[in-house]
């Protein structure tokens, strides 16, 4: 058995609405929850009794702090508790990356996005892998357009590489620029979430934001900027490296990528998985791996994950050697 203290103005904000919360924690903790005064009392197996209480003082602490939990945030903290440990909840505690244009503060919300955000604050390259609904991507633009408001760097240069999957260039409309503009759609939608829609439509026409395919990177240095290179497991070894020497005095730099989604054609190499191998031993080159225990959509994207992930290990006897290679490189 196991209890928590609660005050009374804390225990609405708690429990959620019609007990959701409790009721969540219970099922999935397999504890019996039951208010008591000005506690609440904790049945069930010492271990799991143990963890949702840890995760309820943290959700008051969360609480205490200007942050009411959400469903979303209490399932995930029990997402993370079942595959990382009683602690996955001081997610709930992290810092807002930045509030958006609406007013709705953005912030990790898994144990693993919380040491990717302080990654993206300190470091000057840092390589994000993970899986689809992980956050790699919007996390980085929120921490992109968090050091562009406070000054810290002068410019954003979003990129993408032009890689087709199942459709060609050819058969879109308009020139250049008008084909590879659906490539570059999720960069501009991830802006218009964070800054707005004007605001991001104002800064690209002065130059503030730039969203340009890679191939149209080579020969510059990038200085006092914030680069993504999104969706690098579909560039090549040599486009990898072009990207990374771009860098320039005051840029900081973010790859992301899922390893097991190229879209590269068959016996090429990705240069995501080789620059991990690469700069395994490098100073100043910080890698975080996401895993679907940090997914942040729907919790049918998920079940997604697993069902493939599943199908895979049946039809592939073991990992390729490239994805091995990047799983054995060292994290910081």
């Amino acid at each position: 058995m196991a209890s928590v203290e609660v005050e009374g103005a804390e225990l609405s904000s708690l429990v959620g609405e019609r007990d959701a919360n409790l009721r969540m924690i219970e099922h999935d903790l397999d504890v019996a929850i039951v208010p008591r005064d000005d506690r609440l009392q904790i049945y069930g197996d010492e271990s799991r009794a143990q963890a949702a209480a840890k995760l309820l003082d943290t959700c008051l602490r969360a609480i205490r702090g200007g942050r009411v939990p959400t469903q979303q945030d209490i399932s995930l903290a029990l997402r993370g508790a079942q595959a990382e440990g009683s602690d996955a909840g001081e997610a709930l505690l992290s810092d807002t990356v930045i509030v958006t244009h609406r007013g709705r503060p953005i912030r990790p919300k898994t144990p693993n996005q919380a040491e990717y955000v302080q990654l993206l604050r300190d470091g000057d390259l840092t390589f994000c892998i993970g899986p689809a609904g992980t956050g790699k991507t919007f996390l980085a633009m929120a921490a992109a357009a968090a050091a562009l408001k406070a000054g810290e760097v002068s410019r954003l240069v979003l990129s993408r590489p032009i890689v087709e999957a199942g459709e060609s260039l050819g058969f879109l409309p308009g020139d250049m620029l008008d084909k590879v503009d659906p490539y570059l759609r999720p960069l501009y939608d991830a802006l218009h979430d964070i800054i707005g829609l004007d605001r991001t439509r104002r800064l690209t026409e002065h130059g503030t934001i730039e969203v340009v395919p890679l191939a149209y990177m080579r020969g510059r240095t990038i200085n006092d900027a914030f680069m993504i290179l999104d969706e690098a497991q579909n560039c090549s070894p040599m486009q990898m490296k072009m990207f990374l020497t771009r860098m320039g005095f005051g840029s900081r730099m973010v790859v992301t990528g899922d390893i097991t989604q190229s879209d590269l054609p068959g016996g090429h190499s990705s240069g995501l998985q080789h620059a991990l191998h690469v700069l395994g031993g490098v100073d100043d080159v910080a890698v975080c791996r996401l895993t679907r225990h940090d997914i942040v959509r729907h919790d049918l994207v998920q079940r997604i994950v697993l069902a493939y992930e599943a199908s895979e290990e049946r039809e592939v006897p073991g990992p390729a050697a490239g994805i091995e290679d990047a799983q054995q490189a060292p994290s910081r």
